[in-house]
């Protein structure tokens, strides 16, 4: 059977705003090798924070099996996200048995590039990987170590954008932009990335996990970014790629290629939001911000059939009414609880 027909067969699942459930991030560990300031900052996460242990992970299998009931409930993309997911063993083995799973057309991968070597580039394209994204919040060297915080240089990470790029994989770039801190870097990052063929993407700093010191004052809108690029290169507006795309696209007119902004705090997208996420110990969570999460490792190691873990997911989805960035302002003022931290659940 086609992907095509098996979706037209798949039984569509929405929430109570309607919308449908179709991309799933994956966090493969909650472990990173960088310790960003605006994610897991290192004086909250140090040697004696406890990170997952190994046998509370999510295997491959379990992985695996999940996906294909997330791809029966009308799943199609999937994104490989951490942590640092490059920290767990022969992932490109998780990607190669992902990319058999009827239904699955799209997988992608962030990573902050630091283990991303011409052999382990060239064995994520052999297994099936599609697309990768690759963090990277400036250009000098004495601010990208001062936001990685632990001394990692620049060059390493633009070594395994070439990496990436010689194995023929789309190449996407994040820069979260903090004020005062790196929005000086907004030209270089543009100018560097022109006619490269790479996506370089802006994204507002946001408020995720609890110990980042987010303050309003601190974002920089989107529409500031926009502004300070179209007045070095005009820009014109791109249409949406597909339905529940995070990022608002712009090309250059020179033909130079083209950039994209992330605007979850200035121009909230939540309505179209379509995005689940499973954390490395296989909790769903149906938001970037979310406070809780519902356990699938438990009945799944317990040997739930298909039919109960589909209902189970399903049940969560349908349930689901979360749009914490429109309703930002509102939930902080109420305090509303503990946000899961974003290294848990990935980006």
């Amino acid at each position: 059977m086609s992907d095509q027909a098996l979706r037209q067969d798949t039984p569509q699942v929405s929430d109570k705003l309607g919308r449908p459930l179709r991309d799933l991030r994956i966090s493969l560990t909650d472990h990173c090798n960088f310790r960003c300031v605006y994610c897991m900052p290192k004086a909250m996460f140090g040697t004696r924070y406890q990170f997952v242990a190994h046998d509370g992970l999510l295997s491959f299998a379990e992985i695996e099996r999940l996906v294909r009931l997330f791809a029966q409930l009308g799943v199609g993309k999937l994104r490989l996200t951490g942590g640092e997911p490059l920290l767990r063993p022969h992932i490109e083995e998780l990607v190669a048995a992902l990319s058999k799973v009827p239904g699955i057309d799209d997988i992608a991968l962030t990573t902050n590039g630091s283990l991303l070597t011409a052999a382990k580039a060239k064995a994520l394209k052999a297994a099936g990987l599609g697309r990768i994204t690759i963090s990277l919040d400036s250009l000098r060297d004495a601010t990208f170590q001062a936001m990685n915080d632990v001394g990692f240089p620049v060059a390493k990470v633009l070594a395994a954008i070439d990496h990436a790029g010689a194995e023929g994989l789309p190449v996407k770039l994040n820069m979260v932009v903090r004020r005062g801190l790196n929005d000086q870097d907004i030209l270089a990052m543009a100018e560097h990335f022109r006619h490269t063929g790479h996506v370089l993407r802006f994204i507002e700093y946001m408020d995720v996990g609890n110990m980042n010191g987010w303050q309003p004052e601190d974002v920089v809108p989107s529409r500031e970014i926009i502004a300070r690029i179209a007045s070095r290169w005009p820009l014109e507006a791109l249409e949406p790629g597909r339905y529940g795309e995070v990022a608002s696209r712009y090309a250059y007119k020179d033909g130079a290629g083209e950039i994209g902004v992330i605007s979850s705090v200035s121009q909230p997208f939540c309505r179209t939001c379509t995005r689940a996420r499973l954390s490395p110990e296989g909790r769903l969570y149906t938001c970037l911000f979310g406070t809780a999460g519902k356990d699938l490792r438990t009945p799944l190691r317990q040997g739930d059939g298909e039919g109960d873990l589909l209902a189970m997911i399903a049940g969560v989805w349908g349930a689901r009414e979360d749009r914490y960035s429109e309703l930002r302002s509102l939930l902080r003022a109420r305090g509303s609880g503990e946000k899961v931290e974003m290294f848990h659940i990935g980006g």
